[in-house]
């Protein structure tokens, strides 16, 4: 195996051949990543909350688009292909323990919310409720769920999940100026390695030039 591509100050590789380092660099370098902590509700009533490292916002006007990424097919999917609701929870610092402690491998008649001490707040537009203590919180409606395959053609046991804002929740003491205050927010972000999460650090503006 090569990593070899006549540029000295690259290391470069083939994912399918294999990286050649002592740990995969990938989620290293598509990082930070906001957390998505996704909470779900069964056709039947059971509460579920998990986090999950593969999250974004797709679309912002005039719909709200946000989508995280299920690797196997687990209650949250499960959940959100049955009633077609979910509900995307802001990790600040403060919550980082619960929502770790929400990650654990659990049956479904678990509440997670129950496991890591947090208290639930109903929704507004969706039955399923959000994480009280969140800065903020994003009701959303399924818009579809997609099935990645790879480039042979293979089914991969990975599912993406989109959904359309139709309700926001924000906390009030994370309002200033009419703006939210994402520096006191201060989101746990995952950043790569087994282990690893950030805060939002240094923050700068930068405007767009004019055509």
């Amino acid at each position: 195996m090569s990593h070899d591509t006549g540029h000295p100050e690259h290391y470069s590789y083939d994912p399918e051949l294999g990286h050649g380092l002592p740990h995969d660099p990938f989620k290293a370098i598509v990082a930070p990543r906001v957390i998505g902590w996704i909470s779900s509700c069964s056709a039947s009533g059971q509460v579920n909350l998990a986090p999950y490292s593969f999250f974004g916002a797709f679309a912002s006007s005039p719909h709200q688009v946000i989508g995280f990424s299920s690797d196997g097919c687990k209650d949250t999917l499960r959940n959100i292909e049955e009633t077609g609701e979910f509900v995307w929870n802001l990790t600040s610092r403060n919550l980082a323990s619960q929502m770790n402690l929400s990650s654990v491998p659990a049956t479904p008649e678990v509440n997670e919310f129950k496991l890591a001490g947090l208290t639930e707040a109903p929704g507004a537009q969706v039955r399923v409720p959000h994480v009280l203590g969140a800065p903020a919180a994003l009701e959303c409606r399924l818009l579809k769920v997609v099935r990645l395959d790879g480039l042979d053609g293979k089914d991969l046991n990975h599912w993406i999940v989109f959904g359309q804002v139709v309700y926001v929740h924000i906390r009030r003491e994370f309002l200033k100026d009419g703006r939210f205050d994402l520096h006191a927010a201060q989101p746990v972000l995952r950043a790569g390695y087994l282990g690893d999460y950030a805060v939002i650090g240094e923050m700068f503006e930068m405007f767009r030039p004019e055509s």
